[in-house]
């Protein structure tokens, strides 16, 4: 009853094996696969241990499961006569569950089989002119585990052990048994037909094209205007940019703060004036600005020059008594008669013509 157990067990095995299978990416060539191995004969046959052979041809159902037929044959020897000539080989199919892992060179997998064994006995007896013989076929079924190695170095390598069950109840040696259970231990190779797959390569599409761009598009000095609009494109940071794109001078008004002809003292009323430019500054910290001072065009210009630069000194001495950081102020900077804001064709327009400004540079 046991022995019949083990049958249903390891057929059960193999149909639910053969179930599992589904498919996968894979190597799916047909291959061959030859083994060399001991067999540990069971000890109720009364035969001694001895080497065996395997051939076979098989394929991977998917990337886990591969199915084999097998060959195989061995001829041990009888422990206490040698008289009797013993084999025995036959046929199997074999299904393997492989546990694969991308990057490992060896990938175990479990072992379920049913196969049929024939055994070939022959009393050679000189005293008889006829020997005994005995020539049956029965079922076998084994379980086992092995490892193998992966088909990148085009041969693989297997290395196993297994379990046969040899339903045989016809044995002239051990006549009250009806099956024996022998253990397998191999090591083989897997030779792969044909050339390897050559995996799908998807292509991808090429990107499309950039769109096109136009000068409205783009801004290269990232001063705000578009290039379409920019008539000067080389704008620098901190400029306060017009509408054009070019640099606009912003000037806080110190209209009234004159000064009387060829001096470089303030007149009475520019105090107050410079007042308010001093609160303006104080107000706004984060402002930056030139100090500049101007001349009409009477007298030389070389005069004039230094005219304007003591004049845009005694304003920017101004602003500095009255709190206003030097690290804020630019210059004294003197441009002399060379930015007249009037013709200088009458008194009052010179007048208008002997100023100081305070030119914005943020």
């Amino acid at each position: 009853m046991n022995k019949k157990l083990l049958t249903a067990a390891l057929l059960g095995g193999l149909a639910v094996a053969a179930q599992a299978a589904s498919a996968q990416d894979f190597d799916d060539r047909w291959y061959l696969t030859s083994s060399v191995g001991f067999n540990v004969q069971d000890g109720d046959r009364k035969t001694d241990d001895t080497p065996f052979v395997t051939l076979g041809l098989g394929k991977f159902i998917n990337r886990n499961w591969s199915l084999d037929g097998e060959l195989n044959y061995q001829n041990p020897h009888n422990e206490d006569n040698h008289n009797l000539n013993w084999s025995q080989y036959g046929a199997s199919i074999d299904v393997r569950r492989h546990f694969v892992r991308d990057g490992r060179g060896w990938n175990p997998y479990l072992l379920f089989g049913v196969g049929y064994q024939r055994s070939e006995e022959e009393f050679v007896i000189p005293s008889l002119d006829s020997p005994d013989k005995r020539k049956d076929g029965n079922v076998s079924a084994k379980v086992g585990i092995g490892l193998q190695t992966t088909f990148e170095r085009r041969v693989a390598v297997r290395a196993e052990v297994a379990y046969r069950g040899d339903f045989d109840d016809q044995s002239k040696r051990a006549p009250n048994e009806d099956w024996f259970g022998d253990l397998l231990a191999s090591v083989g190779v897997v030779v792969p037909l044909g050339p390897a797959p050559v995996a799908a390569v998807v292509v991808a599409p090429p990107p499309p094209p950039p769109p096109a761009t136009n000068c409205a598009d783009l801004d290269d000095d990232n001063d705000g205007i578009n290039n379409c609009d920019d008539r000067c494109p080389n704008s620098k940071p901190g400029e306060t940019i017009g509408p054009d794109g070019c640099a606009v001078q912003i000037t806080i008004d110190l209209k009234g703060v004159n000064f009387d002809f060829d001096k470089s003292t303030l007149r009475p009323e520019s105090p107050a004036i410079l007042n308010e430019a001093v609160e303006i500054l104080k107000r706004y910290p984060e402002l930056r600005v030139e100090v500049a001072g101007h001349t009409d065009s009477v007298g030389t210009e070389v005069y004039n020059q230094g005219l304007s630069e003591r004049r845009a000194r005694t304003v920017y001495n101004y602003l500095v008594d009255h709190g206003i950081d030097s690290s804020r102020l630019i210059g004294p900077v003197g441009y002399g008669e060379t930015h007249p804001l009037v013709p200088n064709d009458t008194r009052e327009d010179r007048a208008k013509n002997r100023r100081t400004e305070l030119n914005i540079q943020n």
